[in-house]
């Protein structure tokens, strides 16, 4: 049972700090100006994973060689298929709604160092408020030859803009994302996303972004999130205790938001 601060809400509840999302921006501003680097066992095992699934989109080893790589990663998978489980950090793995004390930055699908869906995406907040991220996108991320897929500039640009949207104070979840594709995108050179905070409207938030590769732009991006009511994120975190069910209805973006 995750304890309760004096509010009734979970500590790991993204509400329950007032100082949430800024404690995330300066957690995260922290480590990169340290330059820190996440180290043990568990980071090797996500490095390592990384590294596998770049091989196996690029290597022409013999058959051989890949029948005694598999072996060695069923050995693996076994290994920890046969230990305890359970989340092992608090919070939640998503941008807009993180408190940087949850730890969630390690886990998270996109900049997480110790997930390894993560490319990882490299975030830092300027001081004029602007999100930016860069990454190098390796062979597993190929849409177009020799450039990302389109999926997973729309799934980084939601990461990006969750945070810029963050900044209003009462952050909420993706109600529309529009991208607009410039140019092609490529593998292997580091590109950089930018997003800011564009307006709030009671219970809408506005945010935008670009994508570049340099001086060139690659695709623009604008986002409506909703802020979320403390009541609607604790039947989420009900899915954690009774995975499988529904998950509770969000505001259509057709339909007004109240303040």
């Amino acid at each position: 049972m995750t304890a309760a601060d004096a509010s009734g809400l979970p500590m790991d509840h993204p509400l329950a700090r007032e100082n949430g999302p800024a404690n995330m921006r300066e957690a995260i501003n922290e480590r990169v100006a340290s330059q820190a680097v996440v180290t043990g066992a568990r980071a090797d095992l996500a490095d390592a994973t990384r590294t596998i699934i770049d091989e196996l989109m690029r290597s022409t080893a013999d058959d051989a060689e890949f029948v005694q790589a598999a072996g060695l990663v069923v050995q693996a998978a076994q290994l920890l298929r046969e230990q305890a489980h359970g989340r092992s950090y608090e919070g939640v793995a998503e941008a807009s709604l993180s408190d940087g004390a949850s730890k969630f930055i390690d886990f998270s699908p996109f900049i997480g160092v110790l997930n390894p869906l993560a490319p990882p995406l490299s975030v830092r907040f300027d001081e004029d408020r602007t999100v930016i991220g860069t990454c190098t996108y390796g062979a597993a991320y190929e849409g177009p030859p020799g450039c990302l897929h389109g999926g997973f500039i729309a799934a980084a640009f939601d990461e990006i803009l969750g945070f810029a949207q963050a900044y209003s104070g009462r952050p909420g979840m993706t109600g529309n994302l529009n991208i607009s594709y410039r140019s092609p995108t490529p593998l292997f050179r580091e590109v950089t996303f930018v997003g800011r905070l564009d307006r709030v409207e009671g219970r809408k938030i506005f945010a935008s972004a670009t994508l570049s590769d340099g001086d060139r732009l690659c695709a623009q991006a604008e986002g409506l999130f909703i802020s979320m009511k403390p009541a609607v994120f604790e039947r989420l975190m009900q899915l954690r205790v009774n995975p499988g069910e529904d998950p509770p209805t969000t505001p259509r973006v057709s339909s007004p938001a109240p303040d």
